[in-house]
């Protein structure tokens, strides 16, 4: 089974993307800061980690940093409401496999809230 690992502080974020996870068949955990994020991407074995940028404790550059820093080759998205070129570049370039601006998640959200 895969095993997805969230690290969002948007609990509504969270909300939707482990819904629309879980009912694709896939397990996932979530945790809401940095330190906890590294913390699980270290002692865990996760499929993939979407990772947001501004999170509490620890922010997510330095996540994505230290979990590369040991070697660790784990897939990271990162979704994130930072959408400016320099943040892209930097996480694409610090390893991120992918980069999402997380305006159209929260869009997503507000209207799965709305009609649900």
């Amino acid at each position: 089974m895969t095993r997805i690992l969230i690290a969002e502080d948007e609990e509504r974020i969270v909300s939707f993307l482990e819904k629309g996870l879980r009912s694709s068949g896939y397990v996932t955990t979530a945790v809401f800061t940095g330190p906890d994020a590294l913390a699980y991407a270290r002692d865990d074995d996760f499929d993939l980690l979407i990772l947001d940028l501004g999170l509490p404790g620890m922010d997510g550059q330095e996540v994505l940093r230290q979990v590369r820093a040991r070697g660790d080759r784990l897939p990271v998205i990162i979704l994130t409401a930072r959408d400016g070129v320099s943040d892209t570049v930097t996480s694409l370039e610090s390893g991120a496999d992918d980069y999402v601006p997380s305006r159209s998640a929260s869009r997503s959200c507000s209207r799965a809230s709305a009609s649900g």
